[in-house]
């Protein structure tokens, strides 16, 4: 349904709507507490014309609810801050705990229409814009969330007429501004712009409900009506519990071209660098990487760098002589260990959202959002639908990323069970070295087949020519250092 189709005459009269208000809203307050309880988490979106009531009907909304358990957010035009970040992130930050609940007034709706306008955008960067939406939103049903958007619909006229109304007094002039006008004299440009939206976006998984306000209680009853419905329907499919696949399709998109990765098995780990040689291209190549940092900075290109690797490859060594070229105010190294509560509770690339780079920084990930297709897939921490899909989602979120401007680059630190086996013994018989070993680096190592299995699956499946993976030959610690330290100069050098 268009816009345009609309009967904008819908009326509920006063009586009507004291009928139903009362039950609807105590209905309302049950459904989010039983919501909690079953951790269903749920974001509310209202888009819409200026004055067609979003304000009023969230404010509406949230007197039947129990406040410990939503947040509203009203959108407005990027900070300064944000708009040196994707331009996504701002929305991730604000998803809600598991059971809670998040109300949009404008979200991320705003960046395809008026931001439109406001920037200028091209076709190219709309198109994309919308292509992260859709990928952001699919993510979030994905995992449980419960996804409501709404557009409240009013005529030319009648906003005309709520603009004058309001300037009228003093208490609400301010919230009438000069753009606000300009989209009342060029409303059906604003219409092409809103139409285009609903068009692109309207799908099964989260369809939008298109809500005639120029009557409010008819627009209340509408709105109050379909969360109350959806909840129950969430609550539901919920307490079902369906049956979990064993083995569940892995999900691949045919829009993200896929490169050819080797094998574990097929890498050859003797390549080894003497001393001498190495310390001379060691101090050549961290000269180089302060001359690129600064570069980056002036440039304001971002770089993220993923360090995976088996337990003791010498990340954290390979890290080390990486960062101590580059401007400490311009870099963050990120360790990833298991999530606390508050990253549990959340979609699982929630975290690493909050931990990307401003423009012009570089974050170098101690271990990263490819836990969820290696250790938690192995140790059994998510789902089997979980990890299936989570190739195709890190895929998308890399895209996103590199679409932005950032450098990616991911390495995998490959070493064999022999030398594992060395360097966890030097290490528990090195008291400098003990706190290094733990009982788990030994568990995992009784893994070793079924987390080389993995790790093949996930070069196959996430080496893209946006991020691509490169396997380290980490035997010697010397020669896997300089190799990485070529490829992060190589790729700072073909981007600048």
């Amino acid at each position: 349904m268009s816009l345009e189709a609309l009967d904008l005459t819908c009326k509920l009269e006063a009586e009507e709507w004291e009928a139903v208000s009362g039950p609807l809203k105590k209905r309302l307050g049950v459904l989010q507490q039983r919501a909690r309880a079953l951790k269903i988490p749920t974001i509310l979106v209202f888009e819409g014309w200026g004055a067609s009531g979003k304000g009023e009907m969230i404010s509406r909304l949230i007197a039947n609810l129990d406040p410990r358990g939503y947040a509203v957010y009203s959108i407005t035009s990027p900070t300064a801050d944000e708009q040196r970040y994707p331009w996504m992130r701002r929305f991730w930050q604000k998803l809600p705990l598991y059971g809670d609940m998040a109300i949009f007034d404008r979200s991320w709706y705003r960046e395809v229409t008026l931001a439109r306008e406001e920037e200028d955008l091209s076709q190219r960067e709309l198109d994309c814009r919308y292509r992260e939406i859709e990928d952001f939103e699919q993510m979030l049903v994905d995992d449980g969330y419960l996804l409501l958007k709404f557009f409240l619909h009013i005529s030319k006229k009648e906003q005309k007429k709520r603009f004058e109304r309001l300037e009228k007094k003093k208490a609400t002039r301010w919230r009438v501004t000069q753009r606000d006008w300009e989209h009342n004299r060029h409303y059906d440009r604003c219409l092409e712009a809103f139409e285009e939206m609903i068009c692109r976006t309207d799908h099964v998984t989260a369809p939008w409900m298109l809500v005639e306000a120029t009557d409010r209680r008819y627009a209340m009853r509408k709105v109050f009506t379909r969360v109350a419905e959806a909840l129950e329907q969430a609550i539901a499919q919920r307490e079902q519990q369906p049956a979990v696949s064993a083995a569940p399709a892995i999900r691949t998109s045919p829009d993200i071209p896929l490169q050819p990765s080797p094998r574990l098995a097929q890498v050859d780990l003797s390549p080894a660098l003497e001393e001498e040689p190495y310390r001379k291209e060691l101090d050549r190549c961290q000269k180089r990487l302060e001359e690129l940092h600064g570069l980056l900075y002036r440039e304001r290109i971002p770089m993220i760098l993923a360090y995976e690797g088996w337990d003791a490859a010498g990340k954290g060594g390979n890290i080390k002589r990486l960062a101590r070229a580059l401007d400490a105010r311009g870099y963050q190294v990120v360790p990833i260990s298991a999530p606390t509560p508050p990253e549990k509770n959340r979609h699982y690339l929630w975290r690493f959202w909050q931990a990307l780079p401003r423009d012009g920084h570089i974050a170098i990930f101690d271990r990263t959002w490819y836990g969820r297709v290696m250790v938690e897939q192995i140790e059994g921490f998510c789902t089997p639908e979980q990890w299936a899909r989570a190739y195709d989602e890190i895929n998308r979120f890399e895209r996103d990323l590199s679409r932005w401007g950032a450098i990616i680059l991911k390495f995998w630190l490959h070493i064999d069970q022999e030398e594992q086996l060395r360097r966890f013994q030097d290490r528990q018989n090195t008291p400098e070295k003990r706190y290094k070993i733990t009982d788990e680096d030994w568990r995992n190592r009784e893994k070793w087949p079924a987390y080389e299995q993995a790790v093949d699956e996930m070069l196959q499946r996430t080496n893209t020519a946006y991020a691509p993976w490169l396997v380290v030959e980490s035997n010697d610690k010397r020669y896997a250092r300089i190799k990485t330290l070529h490829a992060v100069i190589r790729a700072m050098e073909e981007r600048l």
